[in-house]
């Protein structure tokens, strides 16, 4: 009888009105957010998902070319991953049970080295990219007993304290400074500068997107990433390639670093290694690593969590790399992914807003340039939201605002790239080719409806007396 009334009390909530949801997300989570969302045209009610698609409560459906933020790899509620959990709930496996190894935390442990580039054979399993990136680390200080951290410029790890000092934008920063003493932010691209950091050789790990996602989806230079492999080798650095956006299959190879045929000292994933069903993520080392860092009984467990390794979680992750295999989904991405980058760059061609396309496989940006970074930032805005009013779902980077992005599930299909296509180009259309007719319009847009501060931001960009 009790389960009985568990059931029906969450069909109630899942059936809540739309808008006392959002009153009481206000009231109790983030009322900023839901003012925020309104004025930036994605007051929207989305109540269901499958897929590629979302439904808002009028039954309109929206594509997810967000996916949110790279984690549902395979979509909303992917079936076999559904099944996946569901069997674990049925087995009544223990959860959370760390005082003995448990089958599902071991196979995906293993089957994370199995698909790991360089011999990365030991894994810690965690919930978070956050967590993976302050584990990969903390691994790197208590293997070389040294200090600092090297990173790039626009680059995005987290939020905890240790991510956030290799994080490089100041958005995210700045409201917890200081954070670790001494972190490097480096040009991205540049290896001489990376160099010249490890000459004092007191840094312990070199952290970077192998191509950066929030900053922009900007892939390397060509190069630069083996580069930096070997000047990490020569003084003996770790270098640590944060894969949490990039990596299981989403620009065309398994991990971003096999493009470029390097091989990370440890590897950071997350996202969508659940398949975007349940929080998970991990670090992937080598074996000699974890052994200098944790190999005694009195530091074995000196690095633990609460969460690491359970059932759930472990079960949707397996489910996720066994489908990435078995359907050759990195492949698929790659050869979808010159599909979109293609059928981008033709809609977005001599735009004026418009100031390049790049990307690889299913992880694209469109970055928007119009006079001062406000300006822009205010473009790309609008872009996004005219997009959300074709019914596409996407969003600017958090650490590039002028770069909105195209980053499907790997299950996308052909006809939905095309549908998205066709709403940039309609979307751009609106505006004249002329960036100061386009950009009058830009600014009308987005003022209409918002609120005075809004307005008035929008009035300053324009030059307008208030």
């Amino acid at each position: 009888m009790a389960a009985v009334e568990t059931v029906v009390m969450l069909r109630e909530i899942l059936a809540t009105p739309p808008a006392e949801v959002r009153r009481l997300h206000a009231e109790h989570i983030n009322p900023t957010l839901v003012q925020a969302l309104s004025l930036l045209g994605y007051g929207r009610d989305l109540v269901r998902a499958a897929g590629v698609s979302v439904w808002d409560a009028e039954g309109r459906e929206y594509l997810d070319f967000l996916a949110g933020y790279g984690s549902l790899l395979l979509g909303h509620n992917h079936p076999e991953v559904r099944a996946a959990l569901e069997e674990v709930l049925r087995s009544e496996a223990p959860n959370f049970l760390q005082i003995c190894p448990q089958p599902l935390a071991v196979s995906l442990a293993q089957r994370l080295a199995r698909i790991a580039p360089g011999g990365l054979s030991m894994a810690y399993l965690t919930s978070s990219g956050s967590e993976a990136v302050e584990g990969a680390m903390k691994l790197a200080r208590a293997v070389t007993r040294r200090p600092r951290f090297v990173s790039a410029e626009r680059g995005f790890h987290g939020i905890t304290l240790g991510a956030l000092s290799v994080t490089g934008g100041q958005k995210h920063r700045a409201p917890f400074e200081p954070l670790l003493p001494d972190c490097a932010l480096v040009p991205w691209g540049d290896a001489g500068a990376v160099e010249r950091e490890l000459r004092k050789r007191d840094v312990a790990a070199v952290v970077l997107e192998p191509m950066q996602g929030e900053g922009g989806m900007r892939p390397p230079p060509a190069g630069y990433l083996a580069e930096v492999a070997r000047h990490c080798r020569k003084y003996g650095t770790l270098l640590v390639l944060d894969e949490i956006q990039t990596g299981l299959g989403r620009t065309g190879k398994m991990f971003f670093c096999e493009h470029e045929g390097v091989e990370p000292d440890v590897l950071c994933v997350a996202k969508g290694l659940s398949g975007g069903a349940v929080p998970v993520s991990a670090y992937v080392t080598r074996r000699a690593l974890w052994e200098r860092a944790y190999g005694t009984l009195q530091k074995y467990d000196v690095h633990s969590a609460t969460f690491s390794g359970g059932a759930l979680a472990c079960a949707a992750a397996l489910a996720t790399l066994e489908i990435v295999e078995r359907d050759r989904l990195p492949q698929r991405a790659a050869e979808l992914g010159e599909y979109l980058g293609a059928r981008l760059r033709e809609v977005t061609s001599g735009h004026s807003l418009v100031r390049e396309v790049r990307g690889r496989g299913l992880l694209w940006g469109i970055e928007l340039g119009a006079g001062s970074q406000f300006t822009v930032e205010l473009v790309a805005q609008w872009l996004a939201v005219g997009l959300m009013q074709r019914q596409m779902i996407t969003q600017v980077g958090t650490q590039a605002p002028e770069v909105v992005r195209a980053e499907p599930p790997l299950i996308v299909e052909l006809e939905h790239i095309d549908r998205f296509a066709a709403a940039l180009r309609a979307t751009l259309a609106q505006h004249a080719t002329g960036a100061l007719s386009s950009l009058s319009q830009v600014f009308a847009t987005l003022a209409q409806g918002a609120g005075r501060a809004v307005r008035d931001r929008v009035k300053l960009a324009l030059g307008v007396r208030q």
